[in-house]
């Protein structure tokens, strides 16, 4: 996918996991479809799609990069009756509803499912849960090469079907107003989970797979790689038209070490898909990015999340022509007044107005904007 000679999106992300209002007050629910969902059986495509392939568009799409609101009572008192994360996630009727809250609340361009990372893995045979307080919890780490021949080849449609079905009410719910995203964890990340146990903060026991028995870690993520590249598959046929990858945890690695243990394994979930499905649009996102920009670049996503951390003219300059650039803005103007959060970046309105398609959010949401022809940035 290119935008003209340089394709740059925004997204400026924020919100955290929401639910909605109840669908009967807002709008009916449509039929769930029947068959993959693909931009053909469109009459028209949604404006972040658009955007993302270089036409001139009226505006810039903005999204909510998280799925639901902590912060609507909605969801709160959703929450209290459905106590579970796993069950708000792989209910359909919730899942569906938690993730259109944000979007009847806001309108944003984007709808992202209510999902988890870890949310195929049993699939993998490696069973998890979510507690609370706590997060996920795997009873069974895996650190041998005899669990790693234990992981099994994905069957998204067996293991996790309310994915599917989920997104297909979504693509129904919002038509063209809005774009489908889904999303999927990177094999590194998906390895933390699985080697440690659960969250970590050290990351002391794949740390020292890494180095001590290089040969299971690597068998590992190339395994998750496969039944990664396969999910992404499975949500798109399903209907989700562009699908973020999250390596949340691959700024703990040097840049020398994410070369060896994430970058290799981004690329082939990518070059896979791409293989089976050109036209996806796929999103890669790490936090912490500041250090990992250019190798990011090498794994050929169509789009690169630039976080606060690193300048927007600066990350451009890095990563190089031919792809769409996702920027988060700082969190101090989802506090801020109109006229407060102006004052505070001045700066990023200037460099906005001077090299881009004017038009800029000043809220953690996706904004797509395009660089214009003959920028010298």
């Amino acid at each position: 996918m290119q935008l003209c000679n340089q394709k740059t999106a925004v997204h400026v992300a924020g919100a955290s996991r929401a639910s909605r209002a109840q669908r009967s007050v807002c709008r009916p629910r449509a039929a769930a479809a029947t068959e993959p969902v693909t931009a053909s059986t469109t009459a028209a495509e949604p404006l972040m799609m658009r955007a993302l392939r270089g036409d001139a568009v009226e505006r810039p799409p903005v999204w909510m990069m998280r799925q639901a609101g902590r912060y609507m009572k909605v969801y709160q008192d959703l929450c209290k009756k459905h106590t579970t994360f796993r069950e708000r996630s792989e209910n359909v009727d919730l899942a569906v509803e938690v993730s259109l809250q944000p979007w009847l609340a806001f309108k944003p361009d984007g709808v992202i499912l209510f999902s988890d990372i870890l949310t195929p893995l049993p699939g993998m045979n490696i069973p998890f849960d979510i507690t609370a307080g706590k997060g996920p919890v795997i009873a069974e780490p895996i650190r041998t090469m005899e669990q790693v021949k234990q992981v099994t080849k994905l069957d998204a449609e067996g293991a996790c079907p309310f994915v599917g079905e989920s997104l297909r009410i979504l693509r129904n719910e919002v038509g063209n107003e809005a774009a489908v995203l889904g999303f999927v964890g990177a094999p590194f990340t998906l390895a933390t989970y699985i080697v440690e146990g659960g969250s970590s903060k050290s990351f002391a026991h794949i740390k020292k797979m890494a180095f001590a028995s290089p040969k299971v870690l690597h068998a590992l993520l190339d395994k998750l790689a496969d039944n990664v590249a396969d999910y992404v598959r499975y949500q798109a046929d399903a209907g989700a038209q562009v699908v973020q990858i999250f390596d949340s945890w691959a700024s703990h690695l040097s840049p020398q070490d994410f070369d060896v243990f994430s970058g290799p394994y981004i690329k082939k979930v990518i070059d896979s898909v791409k293989a089976s499905h050109p036209s996806l649009p796929i999103i890669l996102y790490i936090s912490g990015s500041g250090g990992l920009l250019e190798r990011m670049a090498a794994a050929n996503p169509d789009i690169i999340s630039i976080d606060q951390s690193v300048d927007i003219v600066d990350g451009i300059k890095r990563v190089g022509s031919g792809f769409a650039i996702q920027v988060g803005a700082s969190l101090f103007s989802l506090v801020a007044t109109t006229a407060q959060a102006l004052s505070l970046r001045p700066g990023v309105r200037d460099t906005i107005a001077s090299i881009w398609l004017p038009c800029l959010s000043l809220f953690r949401w996706f904004v797509l904007l395009r660089l214009r022809p003959g920028s010298k940035h």
